[in-house]
């Protein structure tokens, strides 16, 4: 569509009502792509039919797209690898025998501190986040929707703020397209100024330090401390069986069967960054490094088992393609987000709401208004990156016409991506953490959306206060 109109708004709109109404999260997007292409087709619901599929079966032909379907599907061969290679209860047990975690309030600290320092890729981040919180969890009874609050609020938040990651090279790359003379000073400067990312990942800190449990996760916590893991109509995103097998007996459990390919896998990402980007980790490519560090990971939990006499080939193969296959409902629900993205970008979805919020407050809310429009662009489209490449092009040239500074609008640019992130149940980020938690995917959103709202005011207000300041 090349004038926007709020007809564009209804597909992302639909998919968002229909997964709170039914908890149906497939349907719910295909909805959403099938209204869309209907749409662009003159309202012809048969022919919109069609070239939805067609559609979705052209996400496939993006290699960006394709690189993370098959990431997805080969970090569920990690995680499931090595689980079953005792890896997981290893590290579990050494933190246990040292009493690092023997208490709900340190395993909630344990899935806090995964989600700090594994900030090379957010859906790594959470799934290995969830992998070795989980029977922590379990075992002393917090809530899994409290875990999906933790690692989902510490990813992203966290990964947006490093420039040497994937979040970074795609950010660094938006903006030398605008012809920034300095894109890595610009996004450092903006760094300590993403209120939004900063309020996040402090305030899951301190909801552990003073067990704040808010509404819906008050009530779930309750639950959960009665001994139930999910409430009677719930419908986890992923059975335990996937992502928690049972390591054989005849393996010893062993923390370095985790530690070494996870730590592989962190080192190798900068690496591959700069091999991607001809020696320039500001060109790296983030899909193609971080497949790549996963499949080395892989390869490495792969030597070590077999020098262990743990697995034959033959078995690591099977181990590996039942956590591939683990991971396919995710891989679908991921393919669905991507091609509901490409329609809303057809339609000018985040271009109307950039359009219609453009100068209506006076210039003092400026950049609170970035941050607040990003985040209605996020909420709507489920697309944090995608967020970033609508508002990024929009803020950046429009502070530059005014003599105003660049970092503060890149902040917000980015700071108001996260928070919609952070609040839609159609963001894959948000499906994700719902998935490595185990947990019901809608009752993720609801206990996780009151933190994702007060950190949201807290970055608004901060906003407006900077803004006030330029």
């Amino acid at each position: 569509m090349s004038d926007p109109t709020w007809v564009s708004l209804l597909p992302p709109l639909l998919a968002i009502v229909l997964a709170i109404a039914t908890r149906q999260v497939y349907l719910s997007l295909a909805g959403g792509i099938w209204l869309g292409w209907s749409i662009l087709l003159g309202w012809d619901f048969l022919a919109g039919l069609g070239e939805a599929i067609e559609a979705t079966v052209r996400v496939f032909g993006d290699p960006g797209d394709a690189k993370v379907l098959l990431f997805t599907l080969a970090i569920g061969s990690l995680i499931h690898t090595v689980e079953a290679s005792g890896g997981v209860k290893g590290f579990v047990q050494w933190l246990e025998e040292r009493r690092w975690v023997n208490s709900a309030t340190r395993a909630e600290w344990l899935a806090w501190i995964i989600g700090v320092v594994i900030f090379i890729e957010s859906n790594i981040t959470v799934l290995v986040a969830g992998a070795v919180s989980r029977p922590l969890f379990d075992r002393y009874k917090v809530s899994r929707e409290r875990l999906a609050y933790i690692i989902d609020s510490t990813s992203a938040s966290v990964c947006i703020l490093i420039p040497l990651n994937a979040w970074g090279a795609y950010n660094l790359a938006i903006l030398s397209e605008l012809g920034v003379e300095d894109p890595l000073g610009v996004f450092i400067g903006g760094v300590g100024l993403n209120f939004y990312a900063w309020t996040a990942v402090m305030l899951a800190a301190a909801s552990i330090f003073w067990r704040i449990n808010i509404g819906p996760m008050r009530r779930a916590e309750h639950r959960t401390r009665e001994g139930q893991i999910h409430w009677p109509n719930a419908q986890p995103m992923v059975s335990d069986d996937v992502l928690s097998p049972e390591a054989p007996e005849k393996i010893s459990p062993r923390a370095y069967n985790m530690i070494v390919p996870i730590a592989v896998m962190v080192v190798m990402m900068p690496i591959s960054l700069l091999i991607t980007g001809g020696g320039d980790i500001r060109e790296g490519s983030g899909s193609t490094s971080v497949l790549w560090s996963v499949l080395l990971a892989v390869g490495t939990a792969w030597v070590l088992l077999l020098a262990q006499r743990a697995f034959t080939v033959d078995q690591l193969s099977k181990m590996a393609l039942k956590g591939a296959g683990g991971l396919v409902p995710l891989m679908m629900i991921l393919l669905f987000a991507l091609a509901l993205g490409d329609v809303a970008v057809e339609l000018g979805t985040g271009a109307y709401v950039a359009q219609v919020t453009a100068g209506v407050l006076p210039p003092v809310v400026f950049l609170p208004l970035v941050f607040l429009v990003a985040g209605g662009i996020a909420f709507s489209t489920g697309t944090s990156w995608g967020t970033f490449a609508i508002m990024l092009p929009i803020a950046v040239p429009a502070a530059a016409t005014l003599g105003l500074p660049l970092s503060p609008f890149v902040a917000a640019s980015l700071a108001g991506g996260v928070f919609g992130d952070h609040s839609s149940p159609i963001s894959d980020t948000t499906i994700i953490s719902s998935m490595a938690a185990a947990t019901d995917h809608i009752d993720h959103v609801r206990t996780q959306l009151p933190y994702a709202l007060a950190a949201g005011t807290v970055a608004a207000i901060g906003f407006a206060i900077l803004g006030a300041s330029l």
